[in-house]
């Protein structure tokens, strides 16, 4: 397994984590299975919402007794400091744990967004209280606006941000590069989202019968896998989520397993393959 440096402290995290998305209503057996596959494969980054179903639950369990060697990430989706504490708590009794390693404000996407979690009773209060308290080792946000992601990381102390590093949004339309620099100027880690993505669903009945705990159309081929995890490597990240499906996430893992720097002639047939359909977002936003 790859391992990549996180935070000031550079704690060695795995290069891709297990999202709670991707076991989300697989039951206790099967979700336990893959958690224990993650781990044998070296993988110690996982991260979980109460958002993602019954995946809290079934984490907390698959991950009893091995806690100690897992960077554990959660987060809320609530912008006001009363109404996040009340989920950090319940995140913390649902996985079976004293603290999280990261604890993040989840799906920032409006200046609305932005302006109620860092006044004076928003969710950024509970972050830095849990923090001193112990509760939390480090402060993350999740974010699909170029926008809201400068205010963040210009304006307050964040350990890391959790953003799309998509193929197809960099070469179509250079999604997040200024954000990739600004972070590596200012010491915040990288985490990614959306690095297997290829286009959006064209309606629901397509998501159904297919992946549909993931919000958009993920590659499946592992050619395409393997160059996209390249891609996103290769930029100054420290460790990506892939799709919410178990299989896709154990086509991550050996994407990870086999990587090296992406190449010039690699970068063509994705900027080839990027043609054949529409991107997840533009240069300033993510559609989903």
């Amino acid at each position: 397994m790859l391992y990549r440096n996180y935070g000031k402290n550079k704690l060695n995290i795995s290069a891709v984590g297990l999202g709670g998305i991707s076991i989300r209503g697989l039951g206790y057996k099967e979700s336990s299975r893959i958690i224990n596959v993650a781990i044998d494969k070296g993988v110690n980054y996982f991260d979980v919402a109460p958002g993602y179903g019954d995946a809290q639950e079934l984490m907390g369990k698959g991950l009893e007794n091995k806690r100690n060697n897992i960077f554990l990430a959660c987060k809320s989706k609530f912008r006001t400091a009363k109404e996040s504490k009340k989920d950090l708590e319940e995140s913390l009794r649902t996985l079976k744990t004293d603290y999280f390693d990261l604890y993040q404000l989840h799906g920032m996407k409006t200046k609305e967004d932005y302006e109620i979690v860092t006044g004076k009773e928003g969710a950024l209060r509970t972050l830095e209280d849990a923090k001193q308290q112990g509760k939390i080792n480090h402060i993350g946000f999740s974010c699909h606006s170029i926008e809201v992601a400068k205010l963040l990381i210009n304006n307050h102390k964040f350990d890391s941000i959790l953003i799309p590093v998509n193929w197809k949004l960099i070469l179509n339309h250079n999604f997040g590069e200024e954000i990739i620099d600004n972070c590596k100027r200012l010491g915040v880690s990288i985490l990614a989202l959306k690095v297997m993505a290829d286009r959006l669903w064209k309606n629901k009945g397509e998501r159904e019968s297919s992946y549909k705990n993931c919000w958009y159309k993920p590659l499946s081929e592992t050619k395409l896998i393997n160059l996209a995890v390249k891609f996103a490597l290769s930029q100054n990240i420290t460790s990506f989520l892939p799709p919410g499906d178990p299989d896709l996430f154990l086509k991550g893992v050996e994407a990870v397993e086999s990587y090296s720097e992406i190449n010039q002639e690699e970068i063509e047939i994705l900027k080839n393959h990027s043609k054949l359909s529409n991107s997840i977002g533009s240069r300033e936003e993510i559609f989903i």
